[in-house]
């Protein structure tokens, strides 16, 4: 192979190795650019897209020295029954409920391993994986900073808006959701018993050796049969012949009509 194809081959790999590298680079910056969520949407009308990338770059090479970790399965088990009790408290006192919420996404968040200390350097944290929350948690904090003077409507948007971060930094599902209250507006209703069926047991008919009782019904007499009916029938042995049409009756002695 001559050196000319060599050096050939060589270039393309080179430039095949680069154009991976900024496909690579380009795929991951979307995808933390959709975690950073309306956060980055924000910062890019504020101060122009390559301001914006440079401090995003920033924001998440920080977070990375903080050294996040997911919770074990214990903590998640912990903090899910925390929420629970939390939940079951808005009917009757929704301020405190939406409180104990706050507090429990700060321990959550503390204990994956962020700076919570200073509040608004937590939500600069959160927005790099949690962007898509952070306005809701934002308005949480805030009705929560003003509870004894919020609506119950504003109390219950804010727990759900906990809810969500809360979800998010405990690595929690839909389907896995502690179990939720008419203040998170949706009831959990027990499954009914089902009661089996009894079956209906056939009534059997005793049978009886009574013998079934047939009527007869008299069969009709013939014309010849009724004369004789007839001559038995008178007392005098006289024979009686009777018109059968019904028009005239006779008796005769000994002689024939």
């Amino acid at each position: 192979m001559s050196v000319g194809a060599i050096v050939a081959i060589i270039v393309v790999v080179l430039i095949i190795a680069v154009a991976f590298a900024v496909v690579s680079r380009r795929t991951r910056r979307s995808a933390e650019r959709r975690n950073l969520g309306p956060e980055y949407s924000r910062l890019a009308d504020e101060v122009g897209t390559r301001q914006a990338n440079a401090e995003y770059d920033k924001r998440r090479r920080r977070v990375d020295g903080l050294g996040i970790k997911p919770l074990s399965a214990e903590r998640r088990t912990l903090y899910s029954g925390q929420w629970v009790a939390a939940q079951e408290t808005f009917i009757d006192n929704p301020a405190e409920s939406v409180r104990t919420a706050a507090g429990l996404v700060t321990a959550v968040a503390a204990d994956r391993g962020y700076e919570v200390a200073d509040n608004a350097q937590l939500l600069t944290d959160l927005s790099v994986s949690h962007g898509n929350q952070l306005d809701g948690y934002r308005s949480a904090l805030t009705a929560t900073g003003k509870a004894g003077n919020t609506a119950t409507e504003e109390l219950r948007q804010a727990l759900l808006d906990y809810r969500a971060m809360f979800n998010e930094l405990a690595e929690i599902t839909d389907d896995e959701t502690p179990g939720t209250t008419a203040a998170a507006g949706t009831a959990v209703t027990p499954a009914t018993p089902v009661t089996p069926v009894t079956p209906v047991t056939p009534v059997t008919t005793a049978a009886t050796d009574t013998p079934a009782v047939i009527e007869e019904t008299p069969a009709e007499e013939t014309p010849a049969e009724e004369n004789a009916a007839e001559e038995n029938a008178d007392g005098t042995g006289h024979r009686v012949f009777w018109r059968r049409d019904n028009r005239e009756t006779s008796a005769v002695n000994g002689s024939q009509p």
